[in-house]
């Protein structure tokens, strides 16, 4: 989503060291560190939506499992503004273990197509029984041992998930991504595996907002140029998300068909 414009500086919002910081209090967000909790307070409208956005997204990428957004404290002052929720949720529909929950009392967001919850116990007890809490998160520095340490991350993930038959290919994808970070962003990265049912899904973040290059087929006679091409070979979706300060390169593996 591009930040809107702000013509007026008095209500425009910044984000700091993953938090929003207000100029002039409009929309406050603030992190419980201690849960998956988001607090917004104050107004939101159109001009506060690139910061929530980018605060949101960047919660998600910090901590696996889904994020409560409370909005018991917010007046949504412009109703377009309120669809930056469902528009998060649908951006990071694809993530490893990730997913928006939100906490509104007045039901605003209703007809949003997000998961609402009316008081802060049930948000709680939603947080708890979430599915996709099972996850893998390591940080790796961006060095040609990347590769080997990411590969072995896959492989006893989808063993210990019960998931196997996508060791092969989980590797290929894992290793391509991780290796785009050493190549070109050249910055540390955090690498998270989780399985959703039967399939695995693969981020990796790292500290560049350079977006990945994917030009399809690269002729035999040229060098590089086919990481991108064979993600986009062994998954069934892929894509990758700017952040604030980087990006996330995410991918998502389905189980091998074979036809008889």
């Amino acid at each position: 989503m591009k930040r809107p414009d702000r013509p007026d500086a008095r209500d425009t919002t910044d984000v700091q060291n993953g938090a929003v910081m207000p100029t002039d209090v409009r929309c406050l967000v603030e992190t419980d560190e201690s849960s998956g909790v988001l607090r917004l307070s104050g107004v939101l409208d159109s001009a506060a939506t690139g910061a929530v956005r980018d605060a949101l997204l960047l919660r998600l990428c910090e901590r696996p499992g889904p994020v409560v957004v409370d909005l018991s404290r917010l007046r949504v002052a412009d109703p377009a503004a309120r669809r930056v929720f469902a528009e998060v949720r649908s951006e990071i529909a694809d993530w490893p273990a990730a997913d928006v929950l939100v906490l509104d009392p007045a039901e605003t967001t209703a007809g949003d197509g997000l998961p609402v919850c009316s008081t802060f116990d049930e948000a709680m007890a939603a947080l708890a029984r979430a599915p996709m809490t099972a996850a893998t998160t390591t940080e790796l520095a961006p060095v040609v041992g990347a590769a080997r340490q990411v590969r072995m991350l896959v492989t006893n993930g989808c063993a210990r998930w019960g998931i196997g038959a996508l060791a092969e290919v989980g590797c290929i994808a894992a290793t391509e991504m991780v290796n785009n970070v050493v190549a070109h962003a050249r910055t540390g990265m955090t690498v998270r595996l989780a399985p959703h049912g039967d399939t695995l899904h693969i981020g990796v973040r790292d500290h560049s907002r350079q977006q990945p290059s994917y030009r399809g087929f690269a002729p035999v006679d040229t060098a590089g140029g086919r990481g991108m091409l064979l993600i986009d070979t062994v998954a069934q979706r892929w894509g990758s998300t700017l952040l604030p300060d980087g990006k996330l390169v995410w991918a998502v593996l389905h189980p091998p068909t074979y036809s008889v």
